[in-house]
């Protein structure tokens, strides 16, 4: 395939209190096989060359797997590809000449930090909230020791899938939490470790959900169409029943 040159309008903003704009950037000579942060890699080399500030975004395992690479592309968090973080979504998928908007998560509860980069502690505390089993487990225990029925465990490794990205919330119209809370949520109530505080665990993590300002879930299912993991909206109704148990 032959080399691609882009045009990019991304979105600088020095800090969460200074005034932001959309800047243009050429990205010529951009090879096919580039994930989409090695093309911005590229391009922030060619800005240090040119004495100009880097556009700052974030990333860690580049491998689909931490959810650090959180940016809005073309309208869509992480990009038109289903199930794909933007650490693996290609330049293949762009036509050549083809303008790419760049933009941060926007929601009140990510407060921007720099450019494509936004404070996302908040699903931090509401893991800390409730999210986790208290009791000493030990080592790893033998995979027969506690028995789980398959369809309990297939339902469970499903909701631990989600990585925290942050996609559910950047789509959705009312910055909901619920999908990541959901997911939280589903993913011990299928197991029996977690059933010892399986009664307040639902409710402290949804007051806390409620607490760092996200909105609430008014199931246009945008969350699950741009979730990374295509974990179901069925987190979400689990969510609910488990909270209403509370």
């Amino acid at each position: 395939m032959s080399l691609l040159n882009l045009k990019l309008r991304v979105w600088r903003q020095k800090n969460g209190t200074s005034k932001g704009a959309f800047v243009n950037y050429d990205a010529p000579n951009i090879s096919p096989d580039m994930s989409f942060l090695e093309m911005l890699d590229v391009v922030n080399e060619k800005l240090i060359t040119q004495n100009q500030e880097p556009i700052a975004f974030e990333s860690d395992c580049r491998e689909g797997i931490c959810g650090a690479c959180s940016m809005v592309i073309n309208g869509i968090p992480h990009g038109k590809e289903r199930g794909t973080t933007a650490c693996q979504l290609h330049m293949r998928h762009f036509k050549n000449g083809e303008t790419i908007v760049i933009e941060p998560w926007r929601a009140r509860a990510f407060p921007l930090i720099k450019d494509l980069v936004v404070d996302r502690t908040a699903f931090d505390r509401i893991q800390q909230a409730g999210g986790f089993v208290s009791v000493n487990t030990g080592s790893a225990p033998d995979a027969h020791a506690i028995l789980v029925h398959k369809d309990n465990a297939e339902k469970a490794f499903d909701a631990a899938a989600c990585i925290g990205c942050g996609a559910c919330v950047a789509a959705c119209k009312n910055a909901s939490a619920m999908l990541f809370v959901g997911s939280k949520i589903s993913q011990l109530a299928h197991l029996p470790q977690g059933d010892p505080e399986r009664k307040r665990r639902a409710k402290a993590m949804v007051m806390q959900m409620d607490a760092e300002g996200f909105g609430s879930c008014t199931n246009t299912l945008e969350c699950e169409a741009v979730c990374p993991k295509e974990i179901s909206t069925r987190v979400i109704a689990e969510l609910n029943w488990e909270f209403m148990r509370s």
